[in-house]
């Protein structure tokens, strides 16, 4: 991306109808939304800076929390895809920022799913992942509030069946 083309602004509507302003060098980690510029035509000759993208899954508290991280990370080199790595660093700064209720951290989720931020989607269901290590599947469903629905013979059936994975 040029310097000229990084300094741009874009304007995002969260789906509570909050407008946002954004630089397109701080945007450009969300894949979604590179492609809706790109297919749009947005920027180009002829297009208005009235051009606003509506994001209808992410509400702007959400939305709020993505740009801070997408600014946050703005300059960070694009990290290589390790599909054998089965674990995510997670920085001091994005331990911080993922400090927040239940809730929230799974609508940051969906939303970096949705808006397909790779680098936050991998901090993100890191820190779900490491909030299970070393848990029982009964302390995570306490953990998740999960309801265990299972009769006794089904719990005693998926024991049976999956023995093979508890040595």
């Amino acid at each position: 991306m040029s310097d000229a083309d990084s300094q741009k602004q874009i304007k995002l509507t969260s789906s509570d109808d909050k407008t946002f302003t954004v630089s397109r060098k701080v945007i450009s980690q969300s894949k979604t939304i590179t492609d809706i510029i790109q297919n749009l035509g947005i920027e180009e000759s002829g297009s208005t800076s009235e051009d606003t993208i509506p994001l209808q899954k992410v509400t702007s508290t959400i939305l709020e929390k993505i740009i801070t991280w997408c600014e946050h990370h703005a300059d960070d080199e694009p990290k290589k895809v390790d599909e054998n790595k089965k674990t995510v660093d997670i920085s001091e700064w994005d331990a911080e920022f993922m400090k927040v209720d239940q809730g929230t951290l799974f609508e940051i989720i969906l939303a970096a799913n949705y808006l397909d931020i790779r680098g936050l989607l991998d901090v993100t269901t890191q820190n779900v992942a490491n909030m299970m290590k070393g848990k029982t599947p009964s302390q995570i469903r306490t953990l998740f509030n999960i309801e265990n629905d299972f009769s006794e013979e089904e719990r005693e059936a998926m024991k049976k069946e999956n023995a093979w994975c508890e040595d």
